[in-house]
């Protein structure tokens, strides 16, 4: 465990942020070698089928997310004030939480897979593996729930560590089970998704084991008897940030309806760079779990001036590398989109040149999104939930709207742009309401 109320700031975000940096990157590895293997060894039509899948798997993923980043808030909140008896009862409450809503995302996700596909006019030629890979993808909800409740948990206490070395594990296997299913075993597209799935059920039962032995308390069934203050109060914090990513993910489904009409080539391409996507959040993902750790824990505290202080330099630090990354994307994406690509020569040339073009733009872009994190996270350190739920709103119209009416005017380029103005929608609001409430606190 971590405290983050002592220190240099800046150096105590930079050291928290670099091992989940590192785990992210290797969660996109993995990520992006399920796509590798599928889109070399299965064709493109396969990768489409996981391209048209992936908003709304990313939408569950984003239900356990928002609660369990929420859950953290609380634990990292009683960590900063050393209220070890209320971080024990929050915990067992956050245990059956996470069981709770994995059931249900479980039922509900199972019956609207294939209904919210077809009324997405996903091609028929890809459907069934969208449908596949989704609904085993979908059975595994307690799988994923379990991963990020218990590394939320340790994030909160300031170790950051053990994150890293569950996701290193956990894509060595991935990618071991990915070849073993998909190229051995011929699974097809369900060998990708069940080997996501053991590698994350690994990497959950380390991370609480590891969690289990740093505690400073031990568990006992009375911790356990259900208090609804507590609940409230982490349904209060969870439920804005779960339904933040939901509304972000209804305006992913929508451009990929759009998406949809251009043909399984276009779709393909989409799903390209979209795999490309976590590699240019990942820094801005880990530098806003190290300024939401940071903030709770001062705004535990109540070291406000301190908290501020964090937040502007790591504001600085998190531009300077969006500005890297982009560079990188921009000399370097062109050959790494190509792993994913395979068919005609004729097909390869279309897919990449549509997977590049909407990669350049959302390079040159980058610094709004790292923008976009560092005052969402800040304001969810300050157990302010609610300004970043709005922000998903306004994801939520721009993106919609820009991919509705753009393309009319400019043709299918236009679906490139939707990505952007949301997060410029979204930074604008978070930017804003950060300085508010940051100035009234220091009143």
């Amino acid at each position: 465990m971590k405290n983050m109320t002592t220190g240099n700031p800046l150096r105590l975000i930079f050291s928290f942020a670099m091992p989940l940096m590192l785990g992210n990157i290797l969660q996109q590895l993995y990520t992006m070698a399920d796509t590798m293997i599928v889109g070399q060894y299965l064709g493109v039509d396969a990768l489409a089928s996981i391209g048209a899948a992936d908003w709304i798997n990313w939408a569950i993923l984003g239900i356990v997310m928002g609660f369990t980043q929420g859950f953290a808030i609380r634990i990292s909140h009683c960590y900063g004030a050393q209220d070890f008896d209320k971080m024990k009862k929050s915990m067992c409450m956050i245990f059956i939480s996470c069981l709770i809503i994995s059931v249900f995302v479980i039922i509900l996700t199972q019956i609207i897979i294939e209904p919210l596909l077809i009324l997405l006019n996903t091609p028929m030629d890809i459907i069934q593996g969208s449908i596949t890979y989704l609904r085993i993808m979908s059975f595994g909800t307690l799988i994923v729930m379990s991963y990020n409740c218990f590394s939320s948990i340790l994030r909160s206490l300031g170790n950051s560590r053990t994150p890293l070395y569950a996701m290193m594990s956990a894509a060595i296997l991935n990618i071991l089970l990915d070849l073993l299913f998909v190229c051995v075993f011929h699974f097809g597209i369900a060998g990708a998704a069940i080997a996501t799935l053991i590698a994350q059920c690994f990497a959950a039962l380390f991370c609480f084991y590891i969690l289990y032995q740093e505690l400073p308390f031990r568990f006992d069934s009375q911790s356990f008897h259900l208090d609804k203050s507590i609940m409230k109060d982490l349904i209060h914090l969870g439920s804005p940030l779960a339904f933040q990513n939901v509304i972000i993910s209804i305006g992913g489904i929508v451009v990929q309806s759009v998406v949809n009409d251009y043909g399984f080539l276009f779709v393909a391409g989409f799903t390209a760079t979209n795999k490309l996507y976590g590699l240019l959040e990942v820094a801005a993902i880990s530098f806003g779990y190290a300024i939401t750790t940071f903030n709770s824990q001062n705004y535990g505290a109540k070291l406000l001036k301190r908290m501020k202080s964090g937040v502007s330099q790591a504001n600085i630090l998190s531009l300077i590398t969006s500005v890297i990354i982009s560079i990188c994307m921009l000399f370097f994406g062109k050959p790494i989109l190509q792993l994913f690509i395979s068919g005609t020569p004729q097909e390869v040339k279309t897919v990449l040149n549509i997977a590049y073009q909407y990669l350049s733009i959302m390079a040159y872009c980058l610094p709004i999104l790292y923008v976009l994190h560092t005052y969402r996270s800040a304001l969810q350190g300050m157990e302010n939930t609610f300004i970043p739920m709005l922000s998903g709103i306004v994801e939520l119209f721009m993106r919609i709207g820009i991919a509705l009416i753009l393309p009319l005017w400019i043709g299918q380029d236009g679906i490139y742009f939707a990505e952007v103005f949301a997060w410029a929608g979204a930074a604008v609001l978070l930017f804003v309401s950060y300085q508010i409430k940051i100035k009234k606190l220091l009143q």
